[in-house]
Order: C-alpha cells, then sequence, then structure tokens
C-alpha cells in the first residue's frame, strides 16, 4: 500500500551541471547517486530527493518541495550567507518580513533554484 512506502520528490532540471552546482554548493546537499541521467540526494531522516534532466524545468508556478527545518531564521541566514536567493512577497495575507512568512502555523521561505523551480524551508510553530 502507497500509505507504507517511501514518497520522493523530484526535482526537474534542464541542465544538470547548473543545477548540481547549486544545490551542492549552495544549497548543501550531498550526491547520493547519480541515477537515469540525474541525480539523487540524500536528505535527513532517510528522505531523499531525485533530480532529473527535462525540458519542462521551472514551469510550475507553485512550490516544488519544502524541507521541514527547526530554526528557519538560522536556515535562511546560512543559505544567504552562501548566495541563495530568496522571493518576497506581500501578496494579502502572504507577506515576507526578512524573506520569511508567518501564518497557518508555520514560518516559511521560498527561494528559486537556477532553473526556476520553487522551492522552501518550513518551520511549524
Amino acid at each position: 500500500m502507497l500509505k507504507n512506502s517511501t514518497i520522493v520528490p523530484y526535482i526537474p532540471v534542464s541542465n544538470v551541471e547548473r543545477a548540481r552546482e547549486f544545490y551542492e554548493k549552495k544549497v548543501g546537499l550531498q550526491l547520493k547517486e547519480e541515477y537515469a541521467g540525474g541525480v539523487v540526494y540524500e536528505c535527513g531522516n532517510e528522505s531523499f530527493v531525485f533530480m532529473y534532466p527535462t525540458p519542462n524545468a521551472g514551469t510550475n508556478k507553485a512550490s516544488t518541495a519544502f524541507w521541514a527545518v527547526d530554526d528557519v531564521e538560522k536556515e535562511v541566514a546560512d543559505l544567504k550567507a552562501r548566495g541563495v536567493v530568496f522571493e518576497e512577497y506581500d501578496m494579502g495575507p502572504l507577506k515576507t518580513v526578512n524573506s520569511i512568512a508567518t501564518g497557518g502555523g508555520a514560518k516559511t521561505a521560498w527561494f528559486k533554484d537556477t532553473e526556476g523551480n520553487i522551492l522552501a524551508i518550513s518551520q511549524r510553530v
């Protein structure tokens, strides 16, 4: 049954080498394996993400995935220090302050990768 199976988020990219540079050097992910023309990155708690080449990369207008973190302010500061640029929003109830929006029981910050994918880091509060 699917409820007992691991789910793996995909990150679509048009340029694997460019995206690898971003995810490995700026985001700090470590390569687990190369697979089917893409790469697998292992994350915390035995989770992982699969980055794969496709000409459709960056076409999604919504968030692709998010990392659940314990301290979103610390993570934002660390990622900014490595050159990650965060999105700033002011859309009605969604407003970022210092790149972080608070609401709905979470503090969340969004950034785009080199391929135009929107990703996030989020802390439950």
